[in-house]
């Protein structure tokens, strides 16, 4: 099923007509708040920063929404993938009940802006259904049922989720849940938050961060940007070399869009509890149609070399189940940000300057995280009292996610091996052309692409962030790091953070 997983995957988010004509920045400028990121997370909290009689300006690197927004699955849910009995126990009863009211609040206010601000985004409201796969004991329901409604959610066991064709089993069943259209969205709120008077600059990267009084953010380009307060909202700090990076951990996700018959698919949210879990759920396509978008197939970043395998497997699991559903439209892959217990870190930036902010850890949960981030950082830096403030502060020790901090970090460690290896190859002759390896030179390992046209790419192997060997992703023509998820381009560019700087290039 090759033809599911072509190389350069394609979200099936297409950026909507309407977005807002936007350029680089082009001369220094100041603010009240400078928000680094165009995401949801960014925008969401521009304009609610804007509302609340803050000035803003947000730095783009790519184009609004370029990076993490338009590859999610945009589901909108206060249910959450690492569970409330898990919670409790990281978190307490109380965090627990935090955490899903943060949810909760986050999907209502994203209904909110859409109506105020009349984006047609395909905002709706429907049920979630959690199952288990065939065969597997239901125990986990009943944890989960239990530690759901005392966090404070509308849940109820039934029967069995709402598919005609294959049978679920018992499910539980999560009321007031929420999908929309995330690019649509984006670009209504990036509308109404120049219309407030917020300033939104894309193709402007910024390589240089300042907190103090005044916080500065510089461009690439070297346009500085002075503000009273910061703001990195770039999916993983771009700021922060260490404290974060161990803190949580990348990994990607998969996901295709196959097209099936308006109708043919009960509307709803659908989650299992595999290993790797599976999420599935419905997006308006014409009213003949809609397409149905099946994600999964986790795994840490630059830690596989099956990549174009995962999409087959996608597509075998949810043929098992959609019977009629066609071969997949489109197929993509996104970065999660897991943290180590399973909340995200939204606040002040850990040994940083006071008035320098960060939002990460989107756990899976990115759209509503996101908007909880745009809710809180707001608050923090208006100086109203946020309840969530504890809950999500990235100085945070959770001593029983410990388990989980010594496990990651020794994965990443053991990475550090890759330098004691030798090449994937002998020879760039043995590099076909689209593939791409690893080579050693001496106490250097080279990355190198050969093209279609058969020309050859080399980069320097070594991530520049925190000095990983870098590992080639077949699907995406990307160098991954799989130590901090730092991503590059074939010539070296920046893809992803935590990486500032693209790889050497290296005479080809």
């Amino acid at each position: 099923m090759s033809q599911a997983a072509p190389h350069g995957s394609t979200s099936v988010w297409l950026p909507p007509d309407g977005l807002p004509d936007l350029g680089p920045l082009n001369e220094d400028t100041r603010a009240d708040v400078c928000i680094v990121g165009a995401g949801i997370a960014g925008l969401t909290t521009a304009y609610l920063l804007e509302r609340a009689g803050k000035k803003t300006v947000v730095l783009e690197a790519g184009e609004v929404g370029s990076g993490e927004t338009g590859r999610t699955t945009a589901h909108l849910a206060s249910a959450l993938d690492d569970y409330y009995h898990r919670l409790e126990q990281l978190h307490g009863e109380q965090g627990a009940r935090l955490a899903a009211e943060s949810h909760r609040a986050a999907i209502d206010r994203i209904e909110a802006i859409a109506r105020a601000e009349h984006i047609a985004c395909d905002f709706e409201r429907l049920d979630g259904y959690l199952f288990v796969p065939p065969g597997e004991s239901t125990s986990i329901l009943d944890r989960e049922l239990d530690a759901a409604r005392r966090a404070g959610l509308e849940v109820e066991r039934v029967r069995r989720a709402p598919l005609t064709t294959f049978d679920t089993g018992a499910a539980l069943r999560f009321a007031h849940q929420g999908q929309f259209h995330p690019m649509k969205y984006l670009s209504g709120l990036a509308t109404a938050l120049r219309r407030l008077g917020g300033r939104i600059f894309v193709r402007s990267r910024v390589d240089k961060f300042e907190g103090g009084t005044p916080a500065q953010a510089t461009t690439h380009a070297g346009h500085t940007v002075q503000a009273d307060a910061l703001v990195v909202a770039t999916n993983t700090p771009v700021n922060d070399w260490v404290t974060m990076h161990t803190k949580q951990f990348p990994y990607r996700s998969y996901a295709i869009a196959l097209r099936v018959p308006r109708g043919s698919v009960p509307r709803a949210l659908y989650w299992d509890t595999a290993e790797p879990y599976h999420y599935v759920r419905l997006q308006c396509h014409t009213d003949a149609d809609d397409y149905l978008i099946v994600g999964g197939e986790d795994h840490k970043t630059g830690q596989a070399h099956d990549t174009d395998e995962r999409f087959s497997r996608l597509y075998a699991w949810a043929k098992e189940r959609f019977p009629e559903a066609p071969s997949p439209e489109f197929c993509w892959s996104g970065q999660i940000m897991e943290p180590m217990d399973s909340l995200a870190y939204i606040g002040h930036n850990p040994g940083d300057e006071p008035n320098v902010f960060i939002a990460t850890g989107d756990s899976g949960h990115g759209m509503t995280h996101s908007t909880i981030a745009g809710m809180l950082l707001t608050d923090l830096i208006t100086g109203k009292e946020n309840a969530w403030t504890a809950l999500y502060e990235p100085s945070r020790k959770t001593l029983r996610s410990a388990w989980t901090f010594l496990k990651e970090n020794l994965n990443t460690a053991v990475q550090y091996v890759d330098w004691l290896t030798p090449g994937e190859v002998r020879s760039v002759d043995d590099i076909k052309p689209g593939d791409a390896a690893v080579m050693r030179r001496g106490l250097h390992k080279v990355a190198v692409y050969r093209d279609e046209a058969g020309r050859v790419h080399k980069v320097s192997a070594t991530c520049s962030h925190l000095g990983c060997v870098v590992d080639w992703n077949p699907t995406e023509k990307t160098w991954d790091c799989p130590c901090h998820g730092s991503r590059f381009d074939v010539r070296g560019k920046v893809v992803n953070g935590p990486a500032l700087t693209g790889l050497e290039r290296l005479e080809e």
